[in-house]
């Protein structure tokens, strides 16, 4: 635990849930983008214009966004007072967190085989994959603001 960090604990929450925001935008956005991509054919001037907005999406918003959740949310689990490292809801919304990152993981990969014209997966999946981030949202402010466990 750090002290210090204690007087910065609303700074901290305030960028915490300002970053997250940023970041679920583009993790129910970019997946809107595949869909869309999908009906482009491969090399048409529409296929790169989304190429265009999924990689800015990813690189200029989603990844700031996604380290500046992690950071911050360290840093408040850091302040002391701030978790009861024996509740159980604790731990579940660490793991949706990490299932978030993996799924923003999964989107850098389908931004890259949409870059290289190598996509294989379908419009449906994307539209089903739209609602994974979704899903894990609702577990983290559960968890967060319930603390069922």
């Amino acid at each position: 635990m750090i002290a210090g960090l204690l007087p910065y604990l609303a700074w901290l929450k305030a960028l915490h849930v300002m970053a997250l925001i940023a970041w679920m935008a583009g993790l129910f956005y970019l997946p809107r983008l595949f869909v869309y991509h999908c009906q482009a054919a491969p090399g048409s001037g529409e296929s790169e214009r989304f190429k265009v907005m999924e990689r800015k999406l990813l690189r200029q918003i989603m990844n700031p966004a996604m380290i500046c959740t992690f950071l911050f949310g360290i840093l408040l689990a850091l302040t002391p007072g701030t978790v009861d490292w024996h509740a159980g809801w604790w731990y579940l919304k660490i793991a949706a967190v990490l299932g978030l990152a993996g799924f923003h993981g999964a989107c850098a990969a389908w931004r890259r085989a949409f870059a290289e014209d190598r996509n294989v997966r379908s419009e449906r999946f994307y539209r089903a994959a739209n609602e994974i981030p979704t899903l894990l949202m609702m577990v983290v402010v559960i968890m967060v603001i319930v603390r069922p466990f």
